[in-house]
């Protein structure tokens, strides 16, 4: 055997260990920025401040204007709906941050 086909055959060997490296090597998960939990918390967490900032400036409104509680009602409500509007935002932030994962580890596959 002479020195080219020695080194021949160990650039072939190199490249079959690192395919077979590369097939075994772990998918990353689409989801590892986000947990469940984290996710579920956060979600929470905008609803309630929506809802408690919403209360704040009507109970404030409320106390300094000396009315019913009209604005207490009120901002209660746009709180809400500002909570809602904040967790459908990250909820579709999650969502395609996952897509554009799950699309990478497509592209990965095929190379």
């Amino acid at each position: 055997m002479t020195d080219d086909d020695q080194k021949q055959r160990m650039a072939q060997l190199e490249a079959k260990i690192a395919a077979a490296k590369k097939a075994k090597a772990p998918k990353p998960r689409a989801d590892a920025d986000v947990s469940g939990g984290e996710l579920a918390w956060r979600m929470v967490i905008e609803m309630v401040s929506g809802l408690g900032i919403g209360f704040g400036i009507g109970y404030g409104l409320d106390s300094l204007l000396g009315t019913i509680p009209i604005f207490l009602v009120l901002f209660t409500l746009l709180g809400l709906v500002a909570g809602v509007k904040v967790m459908l935002r990250s909820a579709k932030e999650v969502q395609e941050k996952q897509t554009a994962a799950q699309e990478q580890a497509e592209r990965d596959e095929r190379d």
